[in-house]
């Protein structure tokens, strides 16, 4: 969505808090943390301004719309931070990521899972969709 892979979950997040509704293992990282808060930061906007966008718009295409018009990253740094998140934890290298994606696995009964290799799967995989 506007080049940005983690668009459209950061939006649905901020829909769901807004409702009431983010589950709570979310809501320590909510905006200020992970890849909420890497997201902000490279599009350069505020956790407040952002959210006060999403709150304003009826639909993800209008959100996606500001996005374009208002955010100026370019698209190596884009790229770049679409890379990271979708292998965040797949660096066989990182063994203290690789370990917490373990526990993670292991305490959603996960631990057998080799398709999991990263935390972006892992997220798939607890919601439902790997």
């Amino acid at each position: 969505m506007a080049g940005w892979a983690y668009l459209p979950r950061f939006i649905d997040k901020i829909r769901l808090s807004e409702a009431g509704q983010l589950h709570e293992d979310y809501q320590p990282n909510y905006l200020h943390k992970g890849f909420d808060a890497k997201w902000l930061e490279k599009a350069g906007l505020e956790a407040d301004e952002f959210v006060a966008v999403v709150k304003a718009t009826a639909t993800d295409g209008q959100v996606c719309d500001w996005v374009r018009e208002n955010v100026e990253a370019d698209e190596s740094t884009k790229e770049l931070f679409n890379d990271a998140v979708l292998n965040y934890g797949a660096d066989e290298t990182n063994t203290e990521l690789r370990e917490r994606l373990a526990m993670r696995k292991a305490d959603a009964g996960m631990g057998d899972r080799d398709d999991i290799q990263c935390f972006v799967d892992f997220i798939d995989a607890d919601e439902g969709r790997l």
